[in-house]
């Protein structure tokens, strides 16, 4: 027996340095367990980071005041709602970039990224504009009060104005985890939310010849830190350390490859933009009840995503997968990872959901001293956690339904999960029937799970299997 643990804990290491050096990128063939491992385990220490990161970053915020932190909540939920569409492009371009590589099409995966690319520079300087000139009526259309929108517009308007970093930084990770390349879309952001963490502090408290920022400190760490990520995957792009390599005679506009993506993504940006806009909704039900109520709530969803991002990382995976093996025509090995990551996922999420049922109010408390923001973000934390073993599966089918290119189906279900139900049981729950905030978590959970459940059954009807891209 001892024996045997010697040659797993081995193996197990074995798997894990070639997952973080990104060698071993043949996922079509082979163990499937193994396959999940080496794509999981960079994709689950990229979204680590990006939790990490949240978590420090609210916690220098939360010493600055509680409107600074509720700023953020706010600000969070409308650039949410407007990266939908990066968000959308950046499904698109992990599906169309892993059909590809399945299909051993390297000139149509390159094209491809290129295509992504300019998109989503296109998007994100739209939004600038608007983020740059509107930041305080923004504010103000989500329930801001005058205090919050004098301290925390600056904010706004330089993470909605310097969106760019945060896009292009997304966007490209999407097609290397879609080449199977996770290994460096993990480094990208190990360097960007490194730079975030060293700036934060400096430039929220003020350092040296560097003045006291605050909460505007806070975008401008994103900024640098995000935008420096950036020059970092241009240039594994161009000097060919990635699957996909990229040079300048491949910068033109192929409209036919742009339209495909575009197709593939309208499913994908009406998914996020029903799910990113039930949040906003949420989170104005959720400024009526006051900012201390608002910040516990925003520094629990800065807790979960500390525990929901490694799980994204995993349902990642899951996307490439399936999309890399329709690409191969397997679709009966891309359905069984889906099977195999979902029971990971599960056995993860549980363990969590466990230490947040138990410890939920300490975990606040650490971010926080005010008794109002910590009975309020620990009741959120304990109501949502109760449904994470149900989150786990719900977001791995979602992904593997996206990773084969069927962006369509999951929009249907969060249509039905989020805008039919979920929004007005949440306005009954906390107004009608007078739960208040506790309303809002009880919808939150329910609406996952009914989410989960709905997902299941339709993927086991296996349409997705048949889907162009």
């Amino acid at each position: 027996m001892r024996n045997h643990n010697r040659i797993t804990f081995k193996r197990i290491y074995q798997y894990f340095v070639l997952a973080i050096s990104g060698k071993d990128t043949e996922f079509t063939s082979g163990s499937i367990r193994k396959a999940i491992f080496v794509l999981s385990i960079p994709m689950i220490l990229e979204m680590m980071m990006e939790s990490i990161f949240a978590i420090v970053d609210i916690a220098y915020v939360s010493q600055v005041s509680v409107n600074a932190v509720a700023t953020i909540g706010l600000t969070e939920s409308v650039v949410t709602l407007v990266y939908a569409v990066g968000i959308g492009l950046s499904m698109a371009a992990t599906a169309v970039v892993a059909r590809r590589i399945g299909e051993k099409n390297l000139k149509g995966a390159r094209e491809s990224a290129v295509q992504a690319i300019v998109l989503g520079v296109l998007v994100s300087v739209v939004v600038g504009i608007v983020g740059l000139l509107y930041s305080k009526e923004i504010l103000a259309l989500m329930g801001a009060e005058p205090d919050l929108i004098a301290e925390g517009h600056r904010y706004t308007q330089l993470l909605l104005g310097g969106n760019i970093t945060i896009l292009l930084l997304f966007l490209i990770n999407a097609i290397f985890r879609g080449a199977g390349d996770a290994a460096i879309a993990m480094w990208a952001l190990v360097l960007s939310n490194g730079l975030n963490i060293i700036l934060d502090p400096i430039f929220i408290f003020g350092w040296g010849p560097i003045p006291e920022y605050g909460v505007t400190g806070a975008a401008i760490a994103t900024n640098i830190g995000r935008g420096t990520a950036i020059l970092f995957q241009l240039a594994v792009l161009f000097f060919g350390w990635s699957k996909i390599q990229i040079g300048f005679k491949d910068i033109v506009v192929r409209l036919n490859v742009m339209f495909n993506l575009l197709k593939v993504s309208l499913g994908g940006i009406a998914q996020f933009l029903i799910g990113t806009s039930s949040w906003v909704f949420l989170m104005r039900m959720m400024s009526e009840f006051g900012s201390e109520v608002l910040a516990g709530y925003t520094i629990a969803i800065r807790v979960m995503l500390f525990t929901l991002m490694p799980s994204w990382g995993m349902s990642n995976a899951a996307a490439t997968l399936v999309g890399q093996n329709l690409g191969a025509d397997q679709p009966e090995r891309a359905e069984k990872s889906v099977w195999v990551t979902g029971k990971y996922n599960a056995y993860f999420m549980a363990l969590v959901s466990l230490a947040y049922l138990f410890f939920a109010y300490d975990i606040v408390g650490w971010f926080n001293d005010n008794p109002v923001v910590i009975e309020n973000g620990g009741l959120c934390l304990q109501i949502i956690a109760a449904g994470y073993v149900f989150y786990a599966y719900g977001m791995v089918v979602t992904q593997a339904f996206n990773g084969a290119g069927d962006t369509g189906t999951p929009t249907k279900i969060n249509f039905f999960a989020f805008w039919l139900y979920q929004l007005p049981f949440a306005y009954l729950a906390s107004t009608t029937l007078g739960l208040g905030a506790m309303g809002v978590f009880i919808a939150i959970t329910s609406a996952e799970v009914l989410l989960a459940i709905i997902s299941i059954i339709w993927f086991k009807r296996g349409a997705w299997k048949k889907v162009q891209v």
